[in-house]
C-alpha cells in the first residue's frame, strides 16, 4: 500500500518533476512498498514530547498559504491517541489568522525541529478548533503553567515522515545550553576552590 504522505504530496506537477530530475522511479518504489505512515508510532510520540516549538501551516479561503510559529515548554503539543495530536490556543495578537483559516480548510501541516540533533518531523493532518471545553483545555495544560487558554485545537494525523537531516544547522534551546554548560561550571568553581580562588 503506498505511503500516505506520498498520496497528499505527490501531485501530478510533483510527480512531473521527479520525472524530469530522475527520482520518480526511487520514489514509485516507495509508494508501493513503504509503511502508511499514518499513525504516530511510540518514537514518533518521544519526538513530539520532547519538541518545544513547532511551525503550523494552514491556507485560507483565497488559497494563500501561512504558517505560524508555536511555542511553549517541552510537552505542549500533546499526543491524544495514535490519530490525534492537541495543544491549547492562548491569546496572541488578535489577528485570528490560523482559526480563521481552520474554519473554510481543514488541512494543516506541521514542521517540528530538533536543531540540536538534525532531525525533522513533517506531519500532514486536519485540523479544528474546540471551543467551550474546560476539561480538554485542563487535558492540553502543561503543568505549572498558568496561562489562559482560549480554545483547543485538535489535528486528525493523516501522514507523517521523516526530512533528511542535511543543512539542518546545529542550535540549542537556552535549557540545552544551560544543561550542557552545568557540569563545566561546577567543575570551574570545583578547581577555583581548590586554587583558594572562590569568594
Amino acid at each position: 500500500m503506498p505511503r500516505k504522505f506520498t498520496q497528499i504530496a505527490f501531485t501530478p506537477a510533483v510527480k512531473a518533476f521527479q520525472d524530469s530530475y530522475g527520482s520518480r522511479e526511487m520514489y514509485a518504489r516507495m509508494e508501493e512498498s513503504g509503511p502508511d505512515n499514518d499513525t504516530i508510532i511510540p518514537r514518533l510520540e518521544e519526538f513530539i514530547r520532547a519538541r518545544d516549538s513547532f511551525y503550523l501551516g494552514t491556507s485560507n479561503e483565497n488559497g494563500w498559504p501561512y504558517i505560524q510559529f508555536r511555542g511553549g515548554s517541552p510537552g505542549f503539543l500533546k499526543v491524544i491517541d495514535d490519530k490525534t495530536l492537541g495543544f491549547a490556543d492562548f491569546a496572541g495578537n488578535c489577528q485570528y489568522l490560523t482559526i480563521g483559516n481552520l474554519s473554510v480548510d481543514d488541512r494543516v501541516f506541521l514542521f517540528l525541529m530538533d536543531y540540536a540533533h538534525r532531525r525533522r518531523l513533517k506531519i500532514w493532518g486536519r485540523g479544528r478548533v474546540i471551543y467551550d471545553d474546560p476539561q480538554l483545555l485542563e487535558e492540553l495544560r502543561v503543568p505549572g503553567d498558568t496561562s489562559e487558554a482560549q480554545r483547543a485545537i485538535l489535528i486528525h494525523v493523516e501522514a507523517w515522515d521523516w526530512n533528511c537531516p542535511k543543512y539542518i544547522p546545529i542550535k540549542y534551546s537556552e535549557a540545552e545550553v544551560a544543561a550542557i554548560v552545568e557540569p563545566l561550571q561546577t567543575r570551574i568553581a570545583e578547581l577555583e576552590a581548590q586554587l583558594g580562588l572562590a569568594e
